[in-house]
């Protein structure tokens, strides 16, 4: 079990005994570690199933650890609080067996893994092509939004990593040492590049694109 919500993970793991089964709850260093370190952990414990969180805190998006582990003959269940279906649908992609929401009762987690163990199916075709449609939009989504952000200046680019931290135009203007005018004339070129009305949606495309300033 790879989560780092301890009341969940600790849940889990005594019904899961209670079940009989062998359950070793992979612990998330405070300090340290990093989403490689968390992989190569988890490849040596060579767990049947492994039921993953999608969002491991200060590790970010452990989407990348799937892949390794389905390889590895494990039967991943991504347990997550995400409701982004194209999320899910990449998790799939990834060799995920099924995605399931947080908020779904544990009974629903449970019968997953009794299924898994006993060999059986625990998405039906039709579920997983409805997540795989899910991935291809997004992802086409995203490549538009990635394409809009390569139009931007060099300038540009480090006014909108600004705006990515909550800086105001103003703390752009000093920082830069330019006046608040010109930095305004820059906002307004990035809205027109990115086809938004507000840096509040120049900010949040962005992070949707998961688009990293320079340098």
């Amino acid at each position: 079990m790879i989560e780092d919500h301890t009341l969940l993970a600790e849940s889990l793991e005594i019904a899961l005994s209670r079940d009989g089964y062998d359950v070793r709850r992979l612990s998330l260093p405070e300090i340290g570690g990093s989403l490689a370190t968390l992989k190569s952990a988890a490849l040596r414990i060579n767990a049947r199933i492994v039921l993953l969180d999608l969002d491991l805190g200060r590790f970010g998006d452990a989407t990348p650890l799937i892949s390794p582990l389905a390889r590895a003959g494990a039967n991943v269940v991504v347990v997550t609080a995400s409701d982004e279906r194209g999320r899910w649908g990449e998790c799939a992609r990834a060799g995920a067996r099924k995605v399931i929401s947080k908020s779904r009762p544990m009974q629903e987690i449970l019968s997953v893994v009794r299924r898994l163990a006993q060999g059986l199916t625990v998405m039906p075709p039709e579920e997983l092509e409805s997540l795989l449609e899910a991935w291809r939009r997004e992802r086409m989504l995203t490549e538009d939004m990635r394409r809009r952000l390569e139009m931007l200046t060099a300038r540009e680019k480090q006014v909108l990593g600004h705006l990515l931290e909550g800086h105001t135009v103003r703390d752009i203007a000093r920082s830069s040492v330019v006046s608040e005018a010109t930095v305004r004339t820059q906002v307004k070129s990035i809205l027109s590049k990115l086809e938004v009305s507000s840096q509040l949606a120049a900010v949040g495309m962005a992070r949707h694109a998961r688009w990293q300033p320079p340098g």
